[in-house]
């Protein structure tokens, strides 16, 4: 199999994605539907994604470039088939797309939703964007942990675990995975920008 179609449909994850939409049609017995940002949800989220991909980038020049091991980063691009500007491209394009919006389906659509159901009380929304993050967080440590040092492995745990808690939130205020999806496209550019600088600068 084609690297890039490894890392999107690897069989262990396909699980993932069919859960929901089996917990929709045959626990909760309702029909799918696409979900419409209210009014300026779609703006909120680029904002967003603007200003947490500024962060990434920055942290990167002030301190991520001291602490990131870049032959180690290469060895890891060359074994997996994304070591050329080309291929490495084409995985930036499908994680700014396809991978940002499976995993708001995922993490904001089922989990936080399913968060919300189980919790209760005045601080229910915001315990639900802590423990969706959480979980969010601890589905990426999992893949940093095997690939990284542990001083970018917490790095990379705090990042994810921010960008889970804004598009959770993202879903709370707007009833949609698209403000979160934006944002979290467009923090997928800053981390693929930062990745190609890595690689290729």
């Amino acid at each position: 199999m084609h690297p890039l179609l490894h890392a999107g449909f690897d069989r262990r994850f396909l699980w993932l994605l069919a859960l929901p939409l089996v917990w929709l049609l045959f626990i909760e017995r309702r029909p799918p539907k696409v979900s419409r940002p209210r009014h300026g949800g779609l703006l909120t989220g680029a904002c967003l994604g603007l200003l947490i991909g500024l962060i990434i980038v920055a942290a990167y020049f002030l301190i991520g470039g001291d602490m990131i091991d870049r032959e180690q980063i290469r060895a890891i691009a060359s074994r997996s088939g994304f070591a050329t500007p080309a291929r490495f491209a084409m995985l930036g394009v499908y994680f700014c797309t396809v991978n940002a919006l499976m995993e708001e389906y995922v993490w904001r659509w089922f989990v936080f939703r399913q968060w919300q159901t189980l919790t209760k009380g005045s601080f229910a929304g915001t315990l639900s964007i802590v423990l969706t993050a959480a979980c969010f967080t601890i589905h990426h440590v999992v893949v940093l942990a095997a690939q990284f040092d542990p001083a970018v492995v917490w790095l990379g745990s705090a990042g994810v675990f921010t960008g889970g808690a804004v598009w959770s939130w993202c879903y709370l205020r707007f009833s949609s995975i698209w403000p979160g999806h934006i944002s979290h496209a467009i923090v997928d550019v800053a981390v693929m920008t930062v990745g190609a600088l890595i690689l290729f600068g």
